[in-house]
């Protein structure tokens, strides 16, 4: 059973930085795109940041420049470096990943609070 893990989410003040690391175990198979996203309350879900097998990244406008993905040596996991933290990024932080089969998992979230 596949299993996605997320952890590092807490509060910091306006201007900090925070870690976000995810850990996907139980699958026989590569994961292709593995990402994170986040949900403000009241707000649908939105993608903060992804990245290919190949390396390949995209971000959020409003994170660009500032957060950073990359996946571990191991390619299951994935880290979220978050740096010059802003109020309105206040939100859960999900971890998503997307095996090659197609099939999709997602973490239970970790929250993160930027405090003004």
């Amino acid at each position: 059973q596949v299993q996605v893990v997320e952890s590092g989410g807490g509060l910091v003040q306006a201007g900090g930085s925070l870690r976000l690391s995810c850990t996907v175990s139980g699958s026989m198979f590569r994961f292709s795109n593995m990402g994170w996203y986040r949900q403000a309350p009241g707000k649908q879900r939105e993608l903060v940041a992804r990245i290919t097998s190949g390396g390949t990244t995209n971000y959020a406008d409003s994170v660009k420049g500032r957060f950073t993905i990359a996946r571990g040596n191991g390619k299951n996991m994935v880290y979220l470096q978050m740096n010059n933290l802003k109020p309105g990024d206040t939100a859960a932080y999900y971890c998503n990943a997307v095996l090659v089969t197609g099939a999709e998992y997602w973490g239970q979230g970790t929250q993160v609070t930027v405090s003004a």
